[in-house]
């Protein structure tokens, strides 16, 4: 099953004195966030209205509604952000990373199995997708010419290995 509310970033600091707070974003980008009015703190369960959203570099600016102050805005720090799965239409081929962990990944021909996806990393060009199976860990770039399908609902993402990835490969 999916998970509703999906982590969105961090709050990290406090900026300036009238309550605003530094979030780092875990999405592809800090932009991401200004399409939101709120978001959800405790894993879903506390609604906060966010009055104001600035990006500075890869940082969000935030100022919460009912935060007027610095002291206010402290006990936010380390506090995860959410937002409720159903505020976003991804485009088609395109996957919250939450939903990719944990994806068991099978040859797209052969249907062996060669893990788990442990991990998302973003690189320059496109993304990296860490395969964990007992205890060895294999990156693999997430192009469509490795990556062939993605099946969220039944948890399996087929691929076709870049030669030399995986031992057993010439």
């Amino acid at each position: 099953m999916l998970k509703r509310f999906l982590e969105t970033g961090q709050i990290v600091g406090t900026h300036g004195l009238k309550g605003e707070v530094r979030v780092n974003p875990w999405c592809d980008s800090p932009d991401f966030l200004k399409g939101f009015t709120g978001f959800y703190l405790d894993n879903g369960k506390t609604f906060i209205k966010a009055n104001s959203i600035r990006i500075h570099r890869s940082i969000a600016l935030i100022k919460f509604e009912g935060i007027d102050d610095i002291d206010e805005a402290a006990k936010l720090i380390k506090k995860v952000i959410y937002i409720d799965r159903e505020w976003v239409k991804l485009p088609e081929g395109s996957y919250f990373e939450q939903d990719l962990l944990g994806l068991k990944v099978v040859d797209a021909e052969t249907q062996k199995v060669y893990g788990t996806l442990g991990e998302v990393s973003k690189t320059g060009a496109n993304d990296i997708y860490r395969i964990d199976s007992d205890g060895r860990k294999t990156w693999i770039p997430a192009i469509k010419d490795v990556v062939k399908s993605v099946d969220i609902e039944n948890g399996i993402m087929f691929i076709t290995p870049l030669k030399g990835l995986f031992d057993d490969e010439n």
